[in-house]
């Protein structure tokens, strides 16, 4: 005679499963696009931010090539990283580009003590809200 089992959270697991592959691979996504165009799309970012007052900068196509640099190391970075580095940004905002939020937390911790910058300006709403115009570009 066949088992039967009825567990009563076998279709939420199935719906959380099919939810985890959904993001997994918006995020797969998002990656592959950050890395095909992290040249375009550091230039656009940077002349954005000075645009927008939140940078002032010494070296721009310096800064340029940094951000360009932490595009490139997003790909290479396992999520546990990731997750690590947006922690603190985690609840800015309502459904957040981890992209724009791992760019965002970059800019806040480490980017002030680049040489290349003389100031940052905003909150860290603001610099989200103007990285997020840039950055919003590699979602699906």
């Amino acid at each position: 005679m066949a088992h039967y089992s009825s567990n009563p959270y076998k279709n939420d697991s199935k719906t959380g499963n099919a939810i985890d592959r959904k993001r997994e691979r918006e995020r797969y996504l998002m990656i592959s696009k950050t890395q095909q165009e992290a040249e375009r799309l550091s230039t656009l970012l940077v002349q954005h931010l000075l645009d927008k007052k939140i940078l002032e900068a010494t070296d721009v196509d310096g800064l340029r090539g940094l951000f360009h640099n932490q595009m490139e190391k997003l790909t290479q970075m396992e999520d546990f990283d990731i997750q690590f580095k947006i922690a603190p940004l985690r609840g800015l905002v309502k459904n957040p580009n981890f992209i724009s939020l791992f760019l965002t937390q970059y800019i806040i911790e480490d980017l002030i003590e680049s040489p290349k910058i003389q100031d940052i300006f905003g909150d860290d709403e603001d610099i989200y809200q103007a990285v997020d115009s840039v950055m919003n570009a590699v979602r699906p």
